[in-house]
């Protein structure tokens, strides 16, 4: 799935090209299943920085697969063709057939299907990086999560229950309740329904420990605000500030939201014990040894079932006009995993 240039939801070609071959190091994967990720749409809206920096145009977007093993390079010994496995892509997921480093392939638990599989290292690397690299949260702290019933937010509500935290959850309608309750969020805010702030200052009266806000301008003032002290803010998106009409941004919202977007002043974070955190891990790549260790650590937490996949919801490659349609509907819940055919 190729994109020339910027642009909307026509911009999603599906084109042949020669088949990648595997060099020393390296696993060529036929691909069952690709997970959809709303920074996918910002690569196609020409807004994704890293996507400029590190490929430009044309671009094939995707940052996670699930498949077989097909082909491997010289120096691989511990994978073969025919192993099940889900791989980290930095670009390019949308592909029949992929070639990537061995450091970012592993193995596939058993536990999960294909489409599973392919919704988990995006959305669940994040969340981890988020809340154990970065925030470092403690039992028994109070965790507030934007976007509850999301991909990122979803892992995030789970993670931080694993953690041992108290997780209060927000979610942009009441349809998407009962998913954050399944991933065990303690309380869910139904944001235009409830009195966002009011509930979370009730629900949490001395303030946050962490919280986790991919939103951009609408929230990241009050979601300073109500952290406690100590408090740590974790910014990993700005949604709302790329709303979309038929797959194109608004560039005057998009210029009113820069302007509305809060510049935090360290003396003030000083004295009231607060941080802000932010980070995108299609940077961190050449940190091989985080990707690793996050990832085998989670996969372990799904194999003994103390992590549950999100729910999916597929389609197949030809409709990924559609996937990215919804995605920016803001009404999804769980995850988009698209189906190239191939065995699924």
């Amino acid at each position: 799935m190729r994109i020339e240039r910027p642009g909307s939801y026509e911009r999603l070609t599906l084109q042949e090209d020669v088949a990648p071959e595997a060099g020393p190091g390296e696993v060529q994967i036929e691909v069952e299943a690709a997970g959809v990720n709303f920074a996918d749409c910002v690569v196609r809206m020409g807004l994704y920085e890293s996507a400029r920096k590190y490929v430009g145009w044309p671009i094939t977007p995707g940052f996670e697969v699930a498949g077989r093993v097909a082909s491997v390079g010289a120096g691989v010994v511990d994978l073969r063709p025919g192993d099940e496995v889900l791989g980290v892509t930095r670009f390019g997921g949308y592909s029949t057939l992929v070639v990537i480093p061995q450091r970012q392939v592993f193995r596939r638990p058993a536990s999960l299907s294909a489409p599973q599989a392919a919704a988990i290292p995006a959305v669940f690397m994040t969340a981890y990086f988020a809340l154990h690299e970065l925030a470092h949260p403690k039992p028994g702290d109070d965790l507030l999560v934007h976007s509850a019933a999301g991909g990122v937010g979803g892992a995030l509500v789970q993670l931080g229950k694993l953690a041992g935290c108290r997780v209060v959850g927000v979610v942009g309608a009441a349809h998407k309740v009962e998913e954050a309750r399944r991933c065990g969020a303690d309380e869910v805010i139904v944001r235009g329904r409830d009195p966002l702030w009011a509930t979370a200052r009730r629900l949490a009266p001395g303030g946050y420990a962490v919280i986790l806000d991919a939103n951009g301008a609408d929230s990241l003032r009050q979601s300073y605000r109500h952290l406690g002290s100590p408090g740590k803010l974790v910014v990993y998106g700005f949604h709302t500030m790329l709303r979309t009409t038929e797959g194109r941004p608004s560039w005057a919202r998009l210029a009113l939201d820069w302007l509305r977007t809060p510049r935090f002043n360290p003396l003030d974070m000083t004295g009231a014990n607060r941080s802000v955190l932010a980070f995108n891990l299609s940077y961190l790549f050449e940190r091989a040894e985080l990707l690793a260790s996050g990832m085998e650590r989670l996969l372990g937490w799904f194999a003994s079932g103390e992590l549950r996949p999100p729910p999916v919801s597929t389609y197949a490659m030809e409709r990924v006009a559609d996937a990215h349609r919804a995605l920016e509907s803001g009404q999804t819940t769980g995850k988009l995993v698209l189906l190239t055919g191939l065995r699924s």
